[in-house]
């Protein structure tokens, strides 16, 4: 018999919902099993192939989401116990990866509870005089992490992270399913969905008309006189961090474990009063993931999962999640 009620189990979908994935994809998805586990279930439908050609930062988007419930469900005194890793297809549409028991009895996670409070910050940071004792917080609670906190390391970090970024927006293809996950303006009928819309991405509505032609009908020409890189550069905001983060961890270590951990590396940086965003293309670069790998003396044992750029938002927010209803989530 299940610890879970389908009123408790739409709640801890709820929770979980609001791990990152990949472009805000959420291939996630959930189904209670008749002998009371709960399986994690593959939208296999939902996919960036171009960004994500093998299919690995799918996996580890389900990993943060398999974080993500066992947090949810921490906070209502229940455990995730058990966990079974099979890919069994359930229908063209889903396949269960994974599935799990639920027992009472949970020591409080100190992280559970800023869940809800997470989001990637997409503008400018500020400095403050408490970086440097919350850097060391956060070095201190997690053994996978590296902070740069040198300002010219920092702001070469910048221009390689635009550099790195660009190399891939250059791709026809890449630009087509960028787009096709932006949600650039409140009409789109996806806008509190999924995806990347104007809020989360920090833009206002100028900004979001200026980016679906600059990505889009302009990009060629623009690119042509030399002006397309400096119009989509982020260099400004990223020179601007406290610190760049580096997640590393251990090669051939299973997709699922490393989203768990990137979740709550992710849940750590809020925990030490910073906000984050990711850089990922910096860990897809070949050229760039070597620089950082050089800088953070990162061994060969080890695998540069992503990278962060952390401060302090320069103006107060109020984290907003867009994502599917709960009853799209259950299947």
């Amino acid at each position: 018999m299940s610890a879970l009620t389908p009123d408790l189990l739409r709640e801890v979908v709820a929770e979980a919902r609001l791990a990152p994935s990949v472009h805000n994809i959420q291939p996630t998805r959930w189904r209670l099993l008749g002998d009371g586990r709960l399986a994690l279930v593959d939208a296999t439908g939902v996919r960036a192939p171009v960004a994500d050609p093998a299919g690995h930062d799918v996996l580890v988007s389900h990993g943060a989401a398999l974080e993500g419930m066992s947090l949810a469900l921490n906070r209502r005194g229940f455990a995730i116990t058990g966990i079974t890793t099979l890919e069994q297809p359930l229908s063209p549409q889903f396949a269960v990866l994974c599935s799990f028991a639920i027992k009472q009895g949970a020591e409080p996670d100190p992280l559970a509870d800023l869940v809800a409070r997470r989001m990637s910050w997409r503008g400018k940071f500020a400095a403050s005089p408490d970086d440097a004792a919350a850097l060391a917080q956060l070095v201190a609670a997690r053994d996978d992490v590296i902070c740069i906190g040198d300002r010219r390391a920092i702001a070469d970090i910048a221009g390689w992270a635009d550099r790195a970024e660009f190399s891939f927006v250059r791709g026809d293809d890449y630009r087509a399913e960028l787009l096709a996950w932006m949600r650039l303006s409140p009409g789109h009928p996806h806008y509190l969905l999924d995806g990347l819309n104007r809020d989360a991405l920090a833009m206002n509505a100028v900004e979001a008309t200026a980016a679906r032609y600059v990505l889009g009908s302009l990009f060629k020409p623009l690119d042509r006189l030399g002006l397309a890189a400096s119009l989509l550069a982020d260099g400004a905001k990223t020179a601007s961090a406290s610190a760049i983060v580096l997640l590393c961890r251990p090669v051939g270590e299973d997709p699922l474990t490393t989203g768990r951990h990137f979740y709550r590396a992710w849940l750590e940086i809020d925990r030490a009063g910073f906000a984050a965003c990711p850089i990922s293309a910096l860990a897809d670069h070949p050229d760039f993931d070597d620089r950082l790998r050089k800088l953070g003396k990162i061994g060969a044992d080890l695998r540069l999962v992503n990278v962060f750029r952390i401060g302090r938002p320069s103006k107060p927010i109020k984290p907003r999640h867009f994502r599917l209803p709960v009853d799209r989530l259950i299947v």
